[in-house]
């Protein structure tokens, strides 16, 4: 047998891994992701039908994908997604605008091969690296993989915010010429698709990252299968792995506890931009505290697994529990530029939820269905998401009733206003409500044996 290698980072697939994380998720066009599309031509209804559909396809693929991964292997189904990622910029890249109803459909085909190349992603990257660890090194340093990963990931997502941004001005571009001397003119028709050109570089680079790695053989990859062997093969996985998460108590608990702190975050990194209006921040700063937030992935990751591996889950879950409190409670004075400081406490434990959710996960899956249990964190993360959003729109519908019927009438802007503001205590005591009981039924099994 082969000597362990020294480093982690000597492991090809973990350094691929990491590569692989920088360029599929260091997308140019994040910071302009709405105007983007409405800029194309869509309409504000047609956007947000978009984005279900993207949700939807996401939630539908999900759990096959990983189960086909850790059936055909890891490594194809990450060479599947980094295809599909260059398949749906080029379309975005390319598109005619003249024609504005074959402009939706394509950008409906473009939704569904990006939720598409997110489920065949997701699990089967960290199953890959995880595996890749175990057999080459130490599993142990899986922490120190995950600091390292998410360090350059932020790094990545600090570039693309900031330089996406910059590309998309045609005024700051304008100025830019003026002051080298170049003899360029800019519009906004000639920086429309700027973003989306170097998004399509990094995808090919995403490709190119995914064809170097090598799969790790397991008990469960099917050599050269056919396409009915491994279809029901791949069912067979999400069955047992299903079981197996539902009668595994631990790993259920970290998936729904996982679920609670995932969603809730999400949603009021949703309406982020809503709430630095309501608090006097300027918007030409959205962006920049958008790379702010980044910044933490190069230091919570340290924190997070120092905690994992001197304290207990149980300890984690309700330290974080505490910094989302904390958050959610600053954020409901809605204090002018002070409210920030809340915001970022808030938004920040998303590192710890994500670094939490692979470390323990991993920790606690056989190597055979690796991919399809995580899998299934992704599917409980996006169904916790389509959850809240759901309730949290009911909830804005009554709110927004109370204040259409006071006399004298409201301005439109200040009534959307009022009803966010009016929205965020709601989050505190959802919270609250939903971990108790999830400590309740929870709480033995997180202290079981092996897992502190």
């Amino acid at each position: 047998m082969d000597q362990p290698a020294s480093s982690p980072f000597n492991i090809p697939n973990v350094r691929l891994f990491i590569i692989f994380r920088v360029l599929f998720n260091a997308r140019f066009y994040y910071p302009v992701f709405s105007i983007l599309f409405l800029d194309f031509g869509l309409t504000l209804s047609q956007f947000a039908l978009l984005n279900v559909v993207w949700a939807a396809t996401i939630v539908l693929c999900e759990v096959p994908s990983g189960a086909l991964a850790d059936t055909i292997g890891r490594r194809n189904l990450l060479v599947l997604a980094g295809t599909l990622m260059v398949l749906e910029i080029s379309l975005w890249a390319f598109v005619p605008r003249d024609n504005l109803t074959l402009l939706f459909w394509v950008f409906v085909l473009n939704r569904i091969l990006s939720g598409m190349a997110e489920a065949a992603a997701s699990g089967a990257d960290e199953a890959l690296a995880y595996d890749s660890l175990q057999r080459e090194g130490d599993s142990q340093d899986w922490g120190r993989v995950l600091e390292r990963q998410t360090q350059w990931q932020s790094a990545g997502f600090v570039i693309a915010m900031t330089l996406g941004g910059a590309i998309y001005d045609p005024q700051l571009l304008q100025k830019t010429a003026e002051l080298l001397g170049i003899g360029l003119t800019f519009t906004r028709e000639s920086t429309l698709r700027l973003p989306i050109y170097l998004t399509l570089a990094t995808a090919v680079l995403t490709l190119l990252t995914t064809l170097r790695m090598r799969e790790v053989p397991s008990n469960s990859t099917i050599d050269n299968p056919a396409a009915g062997q491994s279809i029901g093969a791949a069912l067979r996985m999400v069955w047992q792995a299903g079981c197996w998460v539902f009668r595994t108590p631990f790993v259920l608990a970290l998936l729904l506890f996982g679920l609670l702190y995932d969603s809730v975050i999400r949603m009021v990194v949703t309406m982020a931009s809503q709430y630095y209006r309501i608090i006097e921040i300027p918007e030409a700063i959205f962006g920049l505290l958008g790379s702010s937030l980044a910044l933490f992935g190069f230091v919570v990751p340290g924190l997070a697994r120092r905690l994992s591996e001197s304290r207990s889950l149980l300890f984690n879950l309700q330290l974080t529990a505490g910094a989302i409190l904390l958050g959610l409670l600053g954020m409901s004075q809605a204090w002018p530029w002070l409210g920030i400081l809340p915001a970022l406490l808030l938004f920040s434990n998303m590192y710890l939820i994500g670094f939490f959710l692979s470390y323990y996960l991993n920790r606690a899956t056989s190597s055979e269905q690796r991919a399809t249990v995580l899998s299934f964190k992704g599917l409980f993360l996006n169904l916790g998401y389509g959850g809240i959003g759901l309730l949290y729109a009911l909830l804005l519908a009554s709110l927004r009733r109370g204040f259409e019927n006071l006399q004298p009438p409201l301005a439109e802007e200040l009534v959307k206003n009022l009803v966010f503001v009016a929205s965020l205590p709601w989050f505190i005591g959802y919270f609250l409500l939903c971990l108790v009981l999830l400590l309740l039924v929870f709480h033995r099994h997180l202290k079981q044996p092996g897992f502190d």
